[in-house]
């Protein structure tokens, strides 16, 4: 398959080519790289960062994606440097301002997921409203991780388990596989069926660790400002190339 756009407008045939997944998510790494290689602060560097994830949106659409999830900021980002956590608190709230009115003409739901007992008056009211102004919008899905870890995710469900164990809400012996999911930031929206990171980094970094179970994963040496189009199409077309088994095995026909 060759990395273009079109390419994934075609269902799955039996010459082997395969649906796009319909949810993607991405660790957007390497801002800091492409800042430092041009002898640029590290603020430039994300806020080039913010234009590749509007590019990122804008093809996910193209593409066909029903999800799309940006993990933006992570628990482990508080031990930067007090002026770039700033930065980057700063860059969501104007990310929020610049963008809502088109994401909600367009019709992208936006939902944030993560910790936000951390973040400021201002940015949680930000996010309240971009989430309230989004919320009957079905057209796209867009998720962003904000101040958001995998295991901090899964200690806050297991807080929350228990306690409606112990009020009688919930019952131990029934709790399973999706009766957890339920209690997860990423409750109502499908496990990602493909993860991608950027910078040439192999790890997942506390991302998704629940629900990419069972994602293939990409990870490409491009740095995250300079992502395209053509990159996520590229990324597309490796995964639609891959034999997805679940654990199981795949009988030829005939």
């Amino acid at each position: 398959m060759n990395a273009t756009v079109a390419s994934h407008d075609r269902p799955a045939t039996e010459t082997g080519e395969k649906d796009p997944p319909k949810h993607v998510a991405i660790v957007m790494d390497g801002n800091g790289r492409w800042a430092a290689r041009r002898g640029l602060p590290r603020s430039a560097g994300h806020r080039q960062g913010v234009e590749a994830a509007r590019r990122a949106v804008e093809a996910a659409r193209d593409l066909q994606l029903t999800y799309l999830t940006l993990y933006s900021f992570s628990t482990e980002n508080w031990r930067r440097p007090a002026g770039e956590v700033r930065d980057l608190m700063g860059l969501l709230k104007q990310f929020i301002i610049d963008d809502l009115p088109r994401l909600k003409q367009e019709g992208v739901k936006v939902k944030v997921i993560g910790d936000r007992d951390n973040l400021d008056s201002e940015l949680k009211a930000l996010v309240r409203r971009a989430e309230s102004e989004t919320k009957n919008n079905d057209k796209f899905i867009l998720q962003i991780a904000f101040n958001y870890g995998g295991r901090d995710e899964l200690v806050r469900a297991a807080r929350a388990i228990a306690l409606d164990v112990k009020a009688g809400r919930q019952e131990s012996k029934a709790i399973n596989e999706g009766s957890l999911s339920d209690y997860l930031d990423t409750n109502g929206v499908p496990d990602p069926d493909l993860v991608i990171r950027t910078s040439g980094e192999k790890r997942i970094s506390n991302f998704l660790l629940w629900q990419a179970a069972y994602a293939e994963f990409v990870f490409l040496d491009v740095l995250w400002p300079d992502f395209t189009a053509e990159t996520f199409a590229a990324a597309i077309d490796e995964y639609c190339g891959r034999d997805r088994r679940y654990g199981g095995v795949n009988v030829a026909p005939g």
